[in-house]
């Protein structure tokens, strides 16, 4: 048993189920033994757990740069321009940007800016609500603990903000068993509009829209370790890495409220190819490991490339 696992057990022994949301807020994120907060350990790459698409560096945040720059060019190349990116793990994409003022963040928003708001594969980790539907009934999932193990436990019917959430961004589909709702993206949304003063929201995740959530019946929860995939999030809570797809539509809408513009969506690829159109990638690709490049280049092309989305959002 993980010391997580334990400090949970001992909590739902003294209150009861807890939920989804207290579970995978406590496994990714707990002070002491959260996934990403336990110290000396590197969750990224060969040794982790999976990999990024920063990671296949230095073709991936040449492109990204290129377009950020672009960017920067479309509001007039104003001199307080900044570069604020969300969960920057290892800050791969510092080197990349150069000159641009890059502002790492790993919790608060910065106060008033212009500029760029960029992200790669954060939202798919905030912690979500699960739930699941019960003659056709949308009841919230809790985690309990039973037999020496967490196990799911039916809640309440889901009611207030998580029901619209439900309502709007989930079709009904005769085979739908499980969603997640994901309230924190939601929140990060309003902080990001609060300080963004104008400028870009740039956003890489991989996700869904609400017309294309009928492909995921049974919901998008994963969890990761040593680079093998398994459907059981609630094994070793602060051993494994646990996500859950971005819902798109919801991010737009949302947005649109908040006075963010939606101006583009599609594949990294096409994000990428525009990015490189300019010099024929000639810059991403140069350079004495010129052969490694290319293979980069193909992997984001048409593997990442062809999986991830891209929100581009203006205000």
């Amino acid at each position: 048993m993980t010391p997580l696992a334990a400090i949970l057990r001992e909590e739902i022994g003294r209150s009861g189920p807890i939920s989804f949301h207290r579970f995978m807020q406590a496994a990714l994120y707990h002070p002491e033994y959260g996934y990403y907060r336990r110290p000396a350990r590197d969750p990224f790459g060969k040794e982790g757990d999976f990999f990024t698409a920063e990671q296949l560096q230095p073709v991936f945040g040449i492109l990204i740069a290129m377009r950020i720059r672009s960017l920067c060019r479309e509001m007039g190349e104003p001199a307080d321009f900044q570069v604020v990116e969300l969960g920057p793990g290892r800050g791969e994409m510092a080197e990349a940007l150069g000159k641009l003022t890059l502002v790492p963040i790993d919790g608060d928003m910065p106060g008033s800016f212009r500029g760029v708001v960029f992200s790669n594969v954060f939202f798919d980790a905030l912690p979500v609500h699960r739930v699941a539907w019960t003659a056709g009934e949308p009841r919230e999932s809790l985690v309990g603990w039973r037999d020496d193990r967490f196990v799911w436990v039916k809640g309440d019917p889901v009611t207030g903000e998580i029901r619209d959430y439900v309502d709007r961004h989930f079709p009904d589909a005769p085979d739908r068993s499980s969603a997640e709702v994901n309230l924190d993206a939601l929140r990060w949304m309003e902080r990001i509009a609060g300080s963004l003063e104008s400028g870009y929201v740039f956003t890489i995740d991989y996700g869904y829209t609400a017309a294309e959530s009928k492909r995921f019946p049974a919901g998008t929860l994963m969890s990761y370790r040593r680079h093998t995939a398994t459907e059981d999030v609630l094994a070793d809570p602060g051993e494994r890495d646990i996500t859950a797809h971005v819902c798109f539509t919801a991010l737009e809408e949302h947005g649109k409220k908040l006075g963010l513009e939606t101006v583009r969506f599609e594949k990294l690829s096409q994000t990428l190819l525009d990015a490189g159109e300019a010099d024929q990638f000639a810059t991403a690709l140069s350079g004495a490991d010129e052969a490694r490049r290319r293979l980069q280049l193909k992997t984001l092309l048409f593997g990442m490339g062809e999986t991830f989305r891209v929100l581009l959002q203006r205000k």
